[in-house]
């Protein structure tokens, strides 16, 4: 889990708008105190002048506001700054206003007055990594389409001078790997900033892959499609990446205890995973293949309410490793649910598929987040407890008793831990 009091470092400050200074002077300094560099506007059109002026990784602002709307602002900031992470912060909330804004890419997130500290500097932080993200795939667009650029140059040298193909063929096939190494590179950037955001998310991608990489093989996909398929499966809950933590393990554990507007951000999350896999070349398929992952052959998935064969069949096969992957049930009790659902929630043949592939895969142990409240005696931990300090209080790998139980809740009340803790199912 993720320190709240020391935020990811970004070398672009954050830029607040708020028309009342006293909460504007308030929401400078809370910033400020958690580490980062904050300009504050009391007026939207400074803050426009502000955006021509410099970069910013993050724009808060107010909504009801003299001269502009909080989303008449953002829309402003999305045209001069793109990359920069946009939050509507508002007291009234017109939710209709705000899921719109939100499915048009206007605005990233919404913060409702007043709000909790901690929860706050969280959103702040993944507004932040959210910049950061799309900065780091920019500039690893740029560099692959530089690349191609030398490619298209190369292949022209080769009509120009047969008597150089033998090495420029071998030139091509450097910079092949070199487009490929920044594809996996760009990829493994997602999942870990997925991982750091929510580590078993990160664990999830993992088991997912290894199922689809055998069910792959055993529906004999071409190897665009195979590459196609993993890359999905790697990055299918990408777009989680900003959605509140507390609101992720509530849609994980029980999905009914969702609030209308909790689960409307919830069902937005495929399509935010293809905006962000269009940051990188080539994962234009990639992101279709994300955006209808929970659609059903019923209709009644989302977000798009595809049916039957108009699911694309690559979505089809990863729904079946990612609902295994991700249910609560024990695995045997989790693979006769998926049965029961072949043909309503599940293609059939994509069930059948998964099936055979549970023989033949390699997948990684199922992991969960659990609070320090949850600990009981016999779970192993996947990842070692360290003191605020750094020093490692419970190792890796360690199996609990109620001695070491006792001793980590100990230590909890002189000095607190992280919030959850991430253990084997």
């Amino acid at each position: 889990m993720q320190n709240l009091d020391h935020p990811p470092r970004s070398t672009d400050p954050i830029l607040v708008v708020d028309d009342e200074k006293i909460f504007l002077s308030a929401l400078q300094l809370t910033l400020q105190r958690a580490g980062y560099e904050a300009v504050a506007c009391s007026s939207p059109l400074a803050a426009v002048e502000e955006l021509n002026r410099r970069k910013f990784s993050v724009v808060i602002s107010d909504q009801l506001m003299p001269e502009l709307s909080g989303l008449e602002l953002l829309g402003k900031a999305r045209l001069i700054q793109p990359f920069a992470t946009r939050i509507l912060a508002t007291a009234v909330l017109n939710l209709d206003t705000v899921i719109n804004a939100i499915n048009k890419g206007e605005i990233f997130r919404f913060i409702i007055k007043p709000w909790l500290h901690e929860e706050f500097i969280a959103t702040l932080q993944n507004a932040v990594q959210r910049y950061q993200l799309i900065c780091q795939n920019a500039h690893l667009q740029t560099a692959t389409q530089d690349m191609n650029a030398q490619l298209v140059e190369l292949n022209r040298s080769l009509e120009q001078q047969v008597q150089l193909t033998a090495q420029q063929n071998k030139q091509l096939g450097e910079l092949n790997t070199a487009l490929e190494t920044n594809l996996r590179r760009s990829i493994e950037l997602c999942v870990h900033t997925m991982q750091t955001f929510y580590p078993s998310l990160g664990n999830q991608a993992r088991r997912v892959t290894q199922f689809c990489r055998a069910m792959a093989e055993l529906a004999k996909l071409p190897p665009d499609e195979k590459r196609v398929l993993e890359s999905a499966a790697l990055l299918h809950d990408i777009g989680l990446v900003g959605i509140p933590r507390q609101i992720i393990r509530r849609w994980q554990e029980n999905p009914n205890s969702l609030a209308g507007p909790e689960r409307a951000l919830i069902e937005q999350h495929p399509i935010l995973g293809q905006e962000l896999a269009a940051f990188v070349s080539h994962l234009d398929k990639v992101g279709q293949v994300i955006r209808a992952h929970h659609e059903r052959i019923d209709g009644h998935g989302y977000p798009d309410q595809l049916m039957g064969e108009n699911i694309p069949w690559l979505a089809r096969l990863l729904a079946v490793p990612v609902a295994f992957a991700s249910s609560r049930l024990e695995d045997v009790d989790a693979l006769d649910q998926i049965k029961a659902d072949a043909g309503s929630a599940f293609d059939r043949d994509a069930v059948r598929i998964f099936l055979h592939a549970q023989d033949i895969a390699s997948v990684p142990r199922r992991e969960r987040q659990v609070t320090l409240a949850e600990l009981r005696p016999g779970m192993v931990l996947a990842k070692g407890i360290f003191t605020p300090n750094g020093l490692l209080l419970v190792p890796e790998g360690q199996r609990l008793n109620a001695t070491y139980i006792e001793k980590v809740l100990n230590y909890n009340r002189v000095q607190p831990l992280v919030l959850t803790l991430t253990v084997y199912c």
